[in-house]
């Protein structure tokens, strides 16, 4: 697994659009003040040329005009990373334009960003054996003050560093609106973890060990079983270490959830699965027909018989951990605390 140079002192960071770029509000505040907020703190910044547009259907632009946006962003010496604008709803329809053999044969640089950016970030780790952070997209670095979770990924970013962990409280209801573009996270929700060891048992410790390999469930999905889906052969490079999968939902509800997981799990994705880290659910709390957001998830996935770790700071419910995609990592939870440790850094 190739790691990227992290954010010197002073550094360029550059944004790119492949999904959403930030033209709208409260998006584009929030994205004019965190470039606002990087120069003070001595980063230059550099913009791709889709970051404020919104002709695309679903993603800043036309999919080629995204694609190409990315491609000469990440081979370019002059930004050290990428932080994507935003996540959206169609960068599936880029990912045929992303030139993953020459991201591969360039210098390795960070790129961040959650939601539709698993359609980077997932790819990026298993065609072109790079590490991504899964982690926010840059109109969160507008919110005053920066919650932990923002900072921690920053920290992450710049090599400061080699450990991420969960946060007490998460945030069910955003105030962020176009009338309050800066609003920080308003976590409320007292975090409460459920985990299960190996046999499925309840347990107040766990532990984990595994290569980190993930996102939305929403884009995984759609990329099972494409020509982009060389999850077989990811597992066969790294079946030694284990795969520690990391997986949240956003617009699926529960039996969505079952189904993706079912699909997953029957092409073969799970075939060398050392645990599972499931985020919350957007859709928290919700119930069909008596099925809940846990048996959703346990009834597909006990019969690995690996630990699995239920409501974690992962995805669309902030906080949220940034989580490196590709990266060997060791987990520790114990009662609703967890950290994420990363040997390879």
């Amino acid at each position: 697994m190739r790691y990227p140079a992290f954010l010197p002192e002073h550094g360029t960071i550059g944004f790119v659009a492949p999904s959403f770029g930030c033209a709208t509000e409260p998006y584009r505040s929030a994205f004019d003040h965190a470039l606002q907020r990087f120069g003070e703190m001595g980063y230059r910044t550099l913009l791709g040329p889709n970051c404020y547009r919104s002709d695309g259907c679903g993603i800043s632009t036309s999919p080629e005009k995204c694609g190409e946006e990315l491609n000469l962003s990440y081979a370019s010496s002059d930004s050290d990373v990428l932080i994507s604008c935003g996540g959206g709803e169609l960068m599936c329809e880029t990912v045929p334009y992303i030139d993953f053999s020459r991201i591969a044969g360039s210098r390795p640089k960070w790129y961040m960003g959650f939601s539709d950016n698993t359609n980077f970030t997932f790819l990026s780790a298993t065609l072109s054996d790079t590490a991504a952070i899964y982690g926010p997209c840059a109109s969160a670095f507008g919110m005053e003050p920066w919650h932990e979770s923002v900072a921690d990924a920053f920290d992450l970013l710049c090599g400061k560093r080699r450990s991420v962990h969960g946060y007490t409280h998460w945030q069910l209801e955003s105030r962020k609106d176009e009338n309050n573009p800066l609003a920080p996270y308003v976590p409320l929700e007292k975090t409460r973890f459920r985990r299960f060891d190996a046999n499925g048992n309840k347990a107040d410790r766990v532990r984990l060990r595994g290569r980190l390999l993930g996102g939305c469930m929403d884009c995984l999905s759609v990329l099972a079983g494409t020509e982009f889906d060389r999850v077989r052969a990811f597992n066969s490079r790294y079946r030694a270490d284990g795969i520690l999968w990391f997986l949240e939902a956003c617009d699926l509800n529960v039996f969505s959830m079952r189904r993706v997981l079912w699909q997953m799990a029957h092409a073969g994705w799970f075939e060398a699965a050392s645990g599972f880290l499931i985020g919350r659910p957007m859709h928290f709390g919700e119930e069909i027909m008596g099925l809940d957001q846990y048996e959703a998830v346990l009834e597909v996935l006990r019969p690995f018989r690996v630990p699995i770790l239920l409501d974690l700071d992962i995805g669309h419910l902030p906080p949220m951990m940034p989580v490196i995609t590709g990266a060997l990592a060791d987990c520790l939870c114990r009662g609703n605390r967890i950290e994420i440790r990363y040997p390879e850094l």
